[in-house]
C-alpha cells in the first residue's frame, strides 16, 4: 500500500496536531515517544500521517518492528496493523499480552 513511501516523504510530511494534541510539540521527545507516536498514528491518523510517521521512524520496515512492540490495540486497530505491516498476531506484543492475561485469569 505505501511502495511510494520514499517519494512522499520528500515533501517533508508532519504528525498532525490533533493526534498529539495532549503533548507540547516544543518538548516532544520523538524517539523515545515513538511507541506512542506509532499507536495515535494506527489509532487515529490519515495517510499523510503515515508518510510522516515512515519519515520519522525508517520507512515501513522501521515502523513494522515498533508495531510489534505496543502493548495496546483495540481489535480494529490490531487488525488493520497487522494487514498493513504483514504480521501474525503472535508477532505482537499486544496480542501477548493478552494471551497471558487470559491464562492467568484463567479464560
Amino acid at each position: 500500500m505505501f511502495q511510494d513511501w520514499e517519494t512522499k516523504i520528500k515533501d517533508n510530511p508532519q504528525i498532525s496536531p490533533h493526534l498529539l494534541w495532549d503533548i507540547d510539540k516544543s518538548k516532544i521527545d520523538w524517539d523515545k515517544m515513538k511507541v506512542f507516536v506509532v499507536e495515535r498514528v494506527i489509532e487515529r491518523g490519515d495517510v499523510n500521517d503515515f508518510y510522516a510517521m515512515f519519515r520519522l521512524y525508517g520507512g515501513p520496515d522501521g515502523v513494522k518492528e515498533i508495531v510489534k512492540k505496543t502493548s495496546f490495540y483495540d481489535p480494529r486497530d490490531e487488525a488493520m496493523a497487522r494487514t498493513l505491516f504483514d504480521l501474525k498476531k503472535k508477532d505482537l506484543e499486544c496480542y501477548k499480552r493478552k494471551r497471558l492475561r487470559r491464562k492467568r485469569l484463567g479464560l
